[in-house]
């Protein structure tokens, strides 16, 4: 059924019986053209692009859990396009231009608010760095304004602009970013891939790969073996052990990464904010609460929960930028699995392996690069090439040096 302001009335008049399920709860065929493994919003996209632009529809999603539990319910929902390397630049890009009709797109509500991102300089030399990547942004045709120091106050005037550790010099504004609804853009994917054939499985999980000749046959799972002709992997943290399945080592470590969020407050912060020196971003969620988080846990680990020390060093950070924070109460925290890679920036590509493709390696980027990740995932299944935009994310660039090193710190994954 298609979602409008008609059918809201018409629902409430008959006590809103007449609503239907978001997507069917099939159970699994013995065998499919594709199997997407992972069930967050990377895979649900692309099986929705694949069905949607390639016309497959024989796809099934197999989530080892329930749609929406794992990180793309567990991040902090932040969208932008401020990248300013090459390889990152075009792909941030073109999923901006997708976020922003994403609602239409899916007749589902995915709440994307474009409130603007500002990132801080303490420095003159981040403001250095901070216009080089403002002029490579406008380069591309996106948008990015530097504020000075009055234009910052004027923007934000609840920041603390009488620090002398952490003195506030200006700022990187990019207006069309913002934040989305992370579980509503779940279940919008969810719900268009599912109305156009896609069978979503949940709590299905993928115990194997069968593999015969060097060519991907199928998977084993906790509800029966399922053959395929293409298997795509696409499962954020666990990237590592699911590949470690089809006997191939990645080049990417899991590490946690907590959020918070406070009790409801009335409107204070009507952008994000991101303070560059403590790694801090927080912005205000619809319902009130402060979302905000940090820097990772800073060890491996498969664990959805962070620990007390990084908990105490996000809370330091945002007290540096916004002492008002003091006066709030943390309502809960979380963690996230991060698929950290060796130089910070993702991989879409096909493996060794015939007719299997990864998807992973995000670090902080997934929630952001979901309908961007998803449509070159699927033109990739598909039709066996990237599109231009994710051109650069080949695995093969550990092996020939191409790293795509956003931040500059090399090839150790705790650091990006």
């Amino acid at each position: 059924m298609r979602y409008s302001a008609l059918e809201i009335v018409k629902q409430g008049f008959s006590g809103n019986r007449g609503w239907k399920p978001l997507w069917r709860d099939p159970a699994p065929k013995s065998a499919y053209d594709i199997i997407i493994i992972g069930g967050g919003g990377h895979g649900l996209a692309t099986a929705y692009y694949l069905a949607k632009n390639h016309g497959v529809r024989n796809i099934a999603v197999l989530e080892k859990g329930y749609i929406g539990g794992g990180n793309v319910g567990r991040n902090t929902t932040i969208v932008r396009a401020d990248y300013g390397q090459k390889g990152n630049s075009p792909f941030y890009s073109h999923s901006l231009k997708l976020w922003e009709g994403l609602s239409v797109e899916l007749n589902y509500n995915v709440m994307f608010s474009p409130r603007g991102l500002l990132e801080l300089c303490h420095s003159d030399g981040q403001i250095e760095s901070y216009s080089r990547r403002a002029n490579m942004i406008l380069a591309r045709g996106d948008d990015a304004e530097m504020l000075d120091r009055d234009a910052v106050r004027a923007y934000a005037p609840y920041l603390n602009f009488h620090a002398e550790r952490f003195p506030i010099r200006g700022g990187l504004l990019q207006r069309r970013a913002g934040t989305a609804r992370h579980d509503a853009v779940a279940w919008g994917y969810a719900r268009g891939a599912d109305a156009l054939g896609v069978d979503i499985i949940q709590n299905c999980e993928v115990t194997g790969i069968d593999i015969e000749a060097g060519v991907v046959r199928g998977v084993q799972t906790s509800r029966g073996a399922i053959k395929a002709g293409k298997v795509g992997i696409c499962v954020a943290g666990r990237s590592s052990q699911l590949a470690a399945m089809a006997g191939m080592r990645l080049p990417i470590e899991s590490h946690v990464l907590q959020a918070f969020v406070t009790e409801g407050l009335k409107p204070f912060i009507n952008t994000v904010i991101n303070f560059g020196v403590g790694h801090f971003y927080i912005s205000q969620s619809d319902k009130g609460g402060l979302v905000f988080g940090g820097d990772l846990d800073g060890y491996n680990s498969y664990a959805q929960r962070g620990n007390l020390g990084r908990m105490e060093h996000v809370a330091e950070a945002g007290m540096s930028m916004i002492p008002a924070l003091g006066k709030t109460r943390m309502l809960r925290s979380w963690g996230g699995i991060m698929d950290m890679s060796m130089d910070g920036s993702p991989i879409i590509d096909k493996t060794h392996i015939e007719k299997l493709y990864f998807n992973g390696g995000w670090c902080y980027g997934g929630f952001k690069a979901i309908p961007a990740s998803g449509s070159a995932y699927a033109q990739l299944i598909a039709t066996g090439d990237l599109p231009a935009y994710a051109g650069a994310y080949r695995l093969n660039r550990f092996e020939t040096g191409h790293l795509i090193n956003e931040e500059g710190t090399g090839a150790q994954p705790g650091h990006h």
